[in-house]
């Protein structure tokens, strides 16, 4: 990759900088905690008013300095978004290493990215976040490259990196265009199929992968830590009168989700703009569940996916005894969210049945006669899974069939039967 993320094992100072009511704690030492990191020293500091030039107070910054002189500190983590200004100002003080939240976030999803568009799309949001923060290496402006056909005012340091940056940020979105187009390729063979998809969208480490994982008997990656889930992952999955359902496992969200992160992950992030229903899973034990799904609806609207239709997806009940596997309906009756456990598998079955009710709301079922010419179409029906019941006529011979199908998969189908 063009930027490196740190090297593991690093002497990590945490610097928690909070104010009243301040409830982030959790979610950022989860942060840390997925970022391979060694935990040295942890300072606590709250602030009425942040420093424009340090973002804490003076008295502070000296002495964590001493404490990072002391203790042989590589690395500084500070809880906030810090202005290049910032960042510039603590690193001379403390002459080491200032990563915010931001660049912790870049560099888990840096660890995480295995896949060829993954790779390209965590640099990508690299390169955007370094644009506005190249003043912190290079200060001095004056420095001017020179030499036989370069003498004058040249080009300084600082322009020629933004140059190249530039430059990598035009090739990283030229092989996404190429991403992009083979999604699309993909995405218009499935609407050709009449083959709906349902993505799984949610808080990071609220459990859809391990959803995913019970829906699809898919093994990926189910792990308790933050974004452990980065790459898109796609799988097929057959329901009763639906027939094929595209299932897509996405990347957690977040409060705050850097804005570089969401436009350079917008190819991957199509797989929800583009579904026919969303499965927002919460985590129903967390605390901050309220929170959380309003950063994940304040996402969605980003991605203008905040009208698809939804089932919001209540994992963990297995965490408490207050909560029992359910569907919750509406006026109309028709399913709003599903109580389950991945873990025990409880209510499992309830999902199915409610995204069938979702998926099938413009669902057509009538009975149909079929000739025995036509065993290719009942064959069809079956692999649909489109037949509710079926008997056999042998004066003359025909299949009589109760089927349901969504409205365009039966315009398309009735003529071979009339």
């Amino acid at each position: 990759m063009f930027i490196d993320r740190h090297e593991g094992g690093e002497r990590v100072a945490i610097v928690y900088v909070y104010q009243r009511n301040d409830d982030t704690f959790d979610e950022f030492y989860a942060l840390v905690d997925a970022s391979d990191v060694e935990i040295i020293s942890f300072q606590k500091v709250q602030r009425q008013l942040f420093s424009a030039k340090f973002l804490i107070g003076s008295g502070k910054v000296e002495s964590i300095a001493q404490e990072i002189k002391e203790q042989k500190i590589d690395l500084v983590l500070i809880n906030k978004d810090l202005t290049p200004a910032q960042g510039r100002n603590l690193e001379e003080k403390w002459c080491v290493k200032v990563c915010d939240r931001t660049d912790l976030i870049l560099d888990i999803f840096a660890q995480r990215a295995f896949t060829y568009e993954g790779k390209l799309q965590v640099e990508l949001a690299q390169c955007h976040h370094l644009m506005s923060r190249l003043v912190r290496g290079w200060t001095h402006l004056e420095r001017q490259k020179g030499g036989i056909g370069l003498r004058g005012p040249g080009e300084t340091q600082l322009e020629t990196d933004r140059r190249l940056l530039q430059m990598r940020m035009k090739q990283l979105k030229s092989k996404l265009s190429k991403v992009k187009k083979q999604r699309d390729q993909s995405r218009r063979g499935r609407a050709r199929g009449d083959i709906p998809t349902v993505a799984l969208v949610g808080y990071t480490n609220a459990g859809k992968s391990s959803l995913f994982n019970s829906l699809t008997s898919a093994d990926i990656l189910a792990a308790d830590q933050l974004f452990a889930t980065l790459d898109p992952t796609l799988r097929t999955l057959v329901l009763p009168s639906i027939g094929k359902v595209i299932f897509a496992d996405t990347v957690g969200f977040i409060r705050d989700l850097p804005h570089d992160l969401v436009a350079a992950f917008s190819a991957t992030l199509e797989e929800v703009v583009y579904a026919d229903l969303l499965l927002h899973v919460s985590d129903v034990a967390d605390s901050h569940r309220t929170e959380q799904a309003l950063a994940v609806q304040t996402v969605l609207k980003d991605l203008d996916a905040d009208k698809l239709p939804t089932l919001r997806v209540y994992n963990k009940i297995d965490l408490g005894t207050q909560w029992v596997a359910k569907i919750d309906r509406n006026d109309a009756g028709l399913p709003v969210a599903v109580w389950l456990s991945t873990h025990t598998g409880e209510g499992i079955d309830l999902l199915q049945q409610a995204i069938v009710e979702r998926l099938a709301k413009n669902k057509i079922r009538q009975i149909i006669q079929l000739s025995m010419d036509k065993a290719w179409l009942r064959t069809e029906l079956y692999n649909r899974k489109a037949v509710i019941s079926e008997s056999h006529d042998a004066m003359p011979e025909f299949w009589k069939l109760e089927i349901e199908l969504d409205a365009h998969t039966f315009d398309k189908l009735k003529n071979h039967w009339q």
